[in-house]
């Protein structure tokens, strides 16, 4: 039907029947709201875990379930769940949040069949038997003894008694044909969270904020991703993924959050370094492209990060002049362990009138980053902006490398881009405007 065609139906059906479509939650789920058949082992899941960033719908969809459950609506449900956990991380946040919510047990379900809610016995009581009971995660020990056939947790990567909390629950959950529990949460890196995310018996679902956009105000996403897309906090917060640092790498989240700015000053010096593939084709590594820049009073600013994959030397050449003449940067600072000749070669092929300042490592990897590593300490240089793909390979390179096994290219050349403005600028510097 035609949007038209919709209109008109919906306009004569009365209030009964306009409830009754509302209250279809299979018609308005998005795919991350509706739960996956089967887990990670290919079995019916146990445990379903949808991790999201804030208002990608994870309230909205724990609502619905337990509503099914307690319902025994299909195909979300065979039979009625006659006790039901909901546990938060306080009780203000399963009253405010889980039940009474914008989006709680409360608002998604029709008149006629709402169920009672009695705060001050904290259980919810439908007109078919089945009731759910409001638990705090403050008090693990609360969960002692009563028994579930499902469950929901909100925000389980906040509780501070994570551990406890949820293995009390798991020994409460033991009614019924098949228990099952649904976790909604924005991640966060614990230890409960990735040992979830291993679980065999467990099926996961993601979305960031993004997915949800149709029923957020219509400035909030503009606003928010302006302010924070690409940070740490962002990208946990706002696209749902789970960021952690390495403990031996050399680079930390906080350490690069503290580098971040947004207003870049005068520059003297502007290089781009580029960090050539020995080879071409799918599997070969990215050709590290990263541009930086130092002003008169030596604080090194990184400008740009292009670096691409599965490009050839013509292609990679070209984006790296292009990124030159963007920034009207003083040289392209080239590595030529791997093919020198051929590198100048395939650059001068582009565009001959291009600077290019020759590099070769004579270290290994892990020790020509650690003085950039320690620049980033002394708070000597800063992100002009965000750069997430490299700022997740400096927050995973430690003395073996990434944890990937792959090449550290992006940051290979934003050691050398560094490297070239603290100690291998070549005559006076002209100060310039970005």
């Amino acid at each position: 039907m035609s949007p038209a065609q919709r209109l008109h139906i919906l306009t004569q059906l009365n209030e009964a029947e306009l409830d009754l479509i509302a209250s279809d939650w299979q018609l308005f789920a998005h795919p991350h709201q509706w739960p996956p058949r089967f887990a990670a082992s290919g079995a019916a899941w146990l445990t379903w875990l949808l991790i999201g960033g804030r208002g990608a719908g994870k309230t909205r969809a724990g609502a619905e379930w337990i509503r099914a459950q307690a319902l025994g609506l299909p195909p979300l449900a065979s039979e009625p769940a006659g006790r039901i956990a909901l546990v938060g991380e306080t009780e203000h946040d399963v009253r405010e949040v889980m039940i009474e919510g914008i989006s709680g047990l409360l608002a998604v379900h029709r008149r006629d069949e709402r169920p009672l809610w009695t705060s001050s016995r904290k259980r919810l009581e439908w007109s078919n038997g089945a009731v759910a009971y409001a638990f705090s995660a403050e008090d693990p020990e609360s969960l002692r003894g009563p028994q579930f056939c499902c469950a929901w947790s909100d925000e389980l990567a906040k509780w501070r008694y994570a551990d406890a909390a949820f293995d009390m629950l798991q020994f409460g959950l033991r009614l019924g044909s098949q228990p099952r529990q649904l976790i909604t949460t924005t991640p966060r890196p614990s230890a409960l969270i990735k040992r979830l995310l291993k679980d065999e018996s467990c099926a996961v679902t993601r979305a960031p904020t993004r997915a949800n956009a149709l029923n957020l105000a219509p400035n909030f996403l503009q606003s928010v991703m302006a302010r924070y897309a690409g940070t740490r906090l962002g990208r946990q917060e706002l696209d749902g993924e789970l960021i952690e640092d390495r403990p031996d790498a050399l680079w930390t989240r906080a350490l690069i959050e503290q580098c971040r700015i947004h207003d870049v000053p005068q520059l003297a010096r502007i290089v781009v370094a580029v960090d050539p593939p020995v080879s071409s084709g799918k599997r070969a590594d990215s050709c590290g492209i990263v541009a930086a820049g130092i002003a008169s009073e030596g604080m090194i600013v990184v400008l740009a990060d292009e670096t691409i994959a599965n490009a050839s030397p013509s292609v990679w050449a070209a984006k790296a002049i292009a990124l030159w003449r963007k920034l009207q940067a003083d040289a392209l600072v080239v590595e030529v362990n791997q093919g020198g000749e051929m590198v100048r070669s395939v650059i001068a092929q582009v565009d001959a009138g291009v600077p290019v300042t020759s590099v070769r490592a004579s270290r290994g990897k892990y020790l020509r980053a650690e003085p950039v590593a320690t620049l980033y300490e002394q708070g000597r240089v800063r992100h002009a902006g965000s750069f997430p793909a490299l700022e997740d390979e400096m927050c995973d390179f430690g003395p073996s490398g990434l944890t990937s096994g792959r090449s550290p290219d992006r940051l290979d050349a934003l050691v050398w881009a560094i490297a070239s403005l603290t100690h291998g600028a070549r005559g006076q510097p002209r100060v310039r405007g970005l």
